[in-house]
């Protein structure tokens, strides 16, 4: 990499960045200081919400398969029957009249 390229990745020439990022820091470590917050109780909490978003996304996968299978006692039993009642019976061709009186007849679907 060439300078010209380090300095477009990094905003500016490296020393300036680094030199922005120790005052900023510096100063955010202040007010975390003040507001009580130490460098634990930020990993701890980031660390807690994501086990609660993964505890959540596993919850809902649950409900949906139990709301799932709750419609699907009733649904596919109601399917399973009115396929078997139509297995004996077969429906009568359409016949459809064209132009100039021509019949054309349609057979069922199976």
């Amino acid at each position: 990499m060439d300078g010209n390229t380090i300095t477009r990745f990094f905003g500016g020439s490296p020393a300036a960045v680094l030199i922005r990022l120790i005052a900023i820091s510096f100063v955010v470590g202040v007010v975390l200081s003040a507001l009580g917050l130490s460098p634990i109780d930020i990993v701890i909490g980031l660390r807690d919400l994501v086990w609660q978003i993964y505890s959540l996304g596993f919850d809902s996968v649950e409900w949906i398969v139990r709301y799932f299978l709750l419609g699907a006692v009733i649904v596919f039993p109601i399917w399973l029957i009115s396929r078997l009642l139509k297995v004996g019976r077969r429906s009568p061709p359409l016949v459809r009249t064209g132009p100039g009186s021509q019949e054309t007849i349609i057979p069922p679907r199976r």
